[in-house]
This record gives C-alpha cells, structure tokens and sequence, in this order.
C-alpha cells in the first residue's frame, strides 16, 4: 500500500531530510509522529504527490510517484488519495455542496449526488449541504474536509495535524471520527502530529528525527 525506502527530499535551502524506511498496509491506522520542524508535512507532501523530485523510492499501490506524469500524477492522486490539510482549503464563496463536487470532479470522475448525501449524513452535517462555508463552526467545516477527503472512497487518508489546535474533548471526537471513517471505507489512515494524546489511539507509528 504504502512503501518508503532509502527517501530524501532537499528544499532549495537546507540540508537533505532523510526518512526512516516503513511500509503501512491496506487498511492499516498509522501515526507519523515527530517534533515541529521534523520533516512530518514534508513526508506527507511528498507521499502525496505534492512534492516532487525525491531521492529514494515512494510507492504508492506498487506505484512509484516519480514515474508518473504531472497529469497521471494529479489523477492518481484524485482518484485514490484524500488529503486533510492543517488548513481545511474549503473554498468560502461555495456551498458545502459545491466544495465537495469539486473532488470528483477534479479527479475526473463523475458527480454522484447519492454519494453526497452519504457522506454529509454520515458526519453529521445533512443539514449543511446547501449553507455557505462561511456559515460554519470550526468544527463543522473541519468535517467538511474531512468528507471532501473520503468523497472519491479513497485507498488512503493523509492527515496533516488534525488535532494540534483542539482541546481534549474535540480531539477524542476527530481521531475517532477519522479513524471510523477511514475503517468504513477499509482506507489506509495515515495521521502526522505532534500530539502525545493521539499514541494512545493508534498503536503502529512511526517516528522522525528532529532535524
């Protein structure tokens, strides 16, 4: 599913950053644990396909990313990736339905309303569907995110930071949110923080070095 080897990345400034060697299975919750600054968004980026131009070897479904085009890249991506970004990136001027019509759409793949209402209803928020992203709580447009990143039923789920900024009860309430929605799906969970409460909810892990 998910396969590192030998990999380093290098920021025009800076030295190498070199990653452990692991592999997280289909299916499988992960955590990517490391300090500020150790390279945890860098790794996701790159696993992700939003950085390119790594030494070493990142696979994806037996796919090396450095052999696809960018056009087959941004595909793959749409079509087997959802991405939970420390900001949620929802697009304000749109309604909630509207910020999630544009994943299969940009994925290329075609715009299921059924899908739609399935998702929304299973995160709480079917009474949203038609509001503004303005319109929302923190909380409720972090769900959003959350289902723009399932909406395509991706094979994994990355998520950068999603509890870093939450009190203890509304942290309990996204990790088991995420993990009970990658389990639905039977997704790959692969979950980058700093947050010492979330070791306790998902044993494997996998840690970077401070740089």
């Amino acid at each position: 599913m998910i396969s590192v080897q030998n990999l380093s990345f290098q920021y025009a400034a800076g030295n190498a950053i070199q990653f452990p060697d692991f592999t997280v299975t289909r299916g499988e919750h992960c955590l990517l644990l490391g300090e500020s600054g150790s390279g945890k968004t860098t790794l996701l980026h790159l696993l992700g396909g939003l950085l390119r131009h790594y030494s070493g070897s990142l696979k994806i479904e037996d796919t090396e990313l450095a052999q696809l085009s960018e056009a087959s890249l941004d595909r793959f991506r749409g079509q087997n990736i959802g991405f939970i970004f420390q900001r949620n990136h929802l697009i304000n001027a749109l309604t909630v339905e509207k910020n999630l019509m544009m994943a299969p759409y940009l994925a290329g793949l075609k715009i299921e309303s059924e899908r739609i209402t399935e998702v929304l209803s299973g995160l709480g928020l079917a009474e949203k569907r038609k509001s503004r992203v303005t319109q929302l709580s923190h909380g409720q447009a972090q769900r959003v995110a959350i289902a723009r990143a399932v909406l395509n039923k991706p094979s994994i789920i990355f998520a950068d930071e999603p509890t870093s900024a939450l009190d203890d009860k509304n942290c309990e309430r996204v990790i088991h949110l995420l993990m009970d929605v990658a389990n639905q799906h039977q997704s790959t969970l692969l979950v980058a923080t700093h947050d010492q409460r979330l070791k306790d909810k998902i044993s494997n892990q996998v840690r970077l070095s401070s740089l």
